[in-house]
């Protein structure tokens, strides 16, 4: 569901990762590249807020091996 949720809105999605200011930040950038690029930056923010999604998959997954 995130997945999909990165391709509408990636700051969003990235925020339900778990990293508010990395939302923030991201969503500052994105608004104004949104703008001035016609959306041409869009790919550029989802590529960003699947690859943390991933990430943050994976910590899960190697901290409940651990346990």
């Amino acid at each position: 569901m995130n997945y999909i949720l990165a391709i509408l809105l990636p700051p969003l999605s990235i925020l339900l990762t778990g990293r508010p200011i990395l939302a923030i930040v991201v969503f500052l950038i994105w608004v104004p590249a949104l703008i001035f690029s016609g959306g041409l930056t869009h790919p550029m923010f989802i590529l960003l807020a699947w690859f943390l999604i991933f990430h943050a998959r994976e910590d899960r997954r190697d901290r409940r091996d651990l346990s």
